[in-house]
């Protein structure tokens, strides 16, 4: 399984030809990290050695995969937290060694899956020097996007603040990934279909948190949902049914008869995210919604002054950090009735 990621797709076409798939410079090398995965620094074990890197990556959307090894036994640290970054480690061949908690560290084989949020705790590998991962570098902001559309709450730091292995041998997870690069068309060297990207991109995040947390002992069905008290799930509920009228926190207080003050710290402890991100998110999944049911002859500008929008050009970043494409791409890409 993976055996030819990022090398061919699949009807056999090579990958990423002409471009830096391999190195023995140290330079290329720690460049090819620094922008793949984060700033950090890395050297050889065995003084004076030179890497046989194997270096090569495509993106499908914001999370960017990635085959790779130093070729020599190399130990990697000072991961840059700043870059908000969470790093899988998919070891293919060798071994790679990877903190745990308390001290104890483990020796990820050949089908292990370690998962690492670099922007939450500190982080350290150390290859064999024989081995060869395939990685991913996802968003933490990705993550908890995924987690808040599909459990209603983003999980605390004791989740990502947890390093540990979640796969190993044949898993579904690698076979989610062998699907995903054989998605890969070699005449784009992405996936072709925007839609069939985005959907691959948010699959792989939500099998990501599944095992993860099931790893970490959080039932997300459950989660903060439970926890979360009445004039939480309240405002929630006004919040679904009002965002084609464009209220605001204050205005959903309010109606609770509590201070908008209250209503933040709410969310803020049972939902990990502030009332105006989640009002922003539910009136952007209606925007979405009315794009993709438009009438022929309505434009992004009406659909969105239907729904309070004025400020299109700032409702145009939103929309694209939380969708992965425009509001004008879902309107051209909508299903036509007949």
């Amino acid at each position: 399984m993976l055996e030819h990621a990022l090398l061919y797709d699949a009807q056999g076409q090579p990958l990423l030809s002409g471009k830096l798939n391999a190195s023995r410079e140290w330079a290329e090398v720690n460049a090819f990290c620094n922008r793949v995965y984060m700033p950090l620094a890395a050297r050889p074990l065995v003084a004076g050695s030179d890497p046989n890197a194997t270096l090569r990556t495509l993106s499908i959307g914001r999370i960017v995969l990635s085959r790779f090894c130093f070729g020599v036994p190399t130990k990697a640290d000072d991961f840059d937290p700043s870059s908000g970054n969470i790093i899988v480690v998919n070891t293919m061949r060798g071994s790679v060694r990877h903190p745990l908690g308390d001290g104890v560290s483990i020796d990820t084989q050949p089908g292990d899956s370690y998962v690492v949020d670099c922007s939450r705790t500190d982080y350290w590998n150390v290859a064999d020097g024989n081995d060869l991962q395939f990685n991913l570098t996802i968003p933490h902001a990705l993550m908890e996007e995924t987690s808040h559309r599909w459990y209603g709450f983003v999980p605390e730091d004791d989740l990502w603040t947890k390093r540990l292995v979640f796969g190993r041998g044949p898993s579904a997870w690698l076979s989610l990934l062998d699907y995903a690069t054989r998605s890969v068309d070699a005449r784009s060297e992405g996936i072709a279909s925007p839609l069939i990207e985005r959907r691959i991109e948010e699959t792989l995040c939500l099998e990501l948190l599944r095992g993860w947390a099931e790893q970490s002992g959080l039932n997300l069905e459950t989660g903060a949902r439970g926890a979360a008290p009445r004039y939480v799930r309240e405002a929630e509920r006004l919040m679904v049914e009002q965002a084609h009228e464009a209220p605001t926190v204050t205005d959903i207080a309010a109606q609770l008869g509590i201070s908008t003050r209250s209503l933040s710290e709410g969310f803020r402890r049972f939902r990990g995210i502030t009332p105006h991100d989640y009002l922003t998110a539910r009136r952007l999944d209606g925007l979405r919604k009315a794009l993709e049911r438009a009438a022929p002859g309505e434009t992004v500008s009406s659909v969105a002054a239907a729904l309070g929008y004025v400020n299109l050009t700032a409702m145009t970043v939103s929309y694209r950090q939380r969708f992965g494409e425009s509001p004008h791409q879902t309107l051209r890409s909508r299903p036509m009735s007949s």
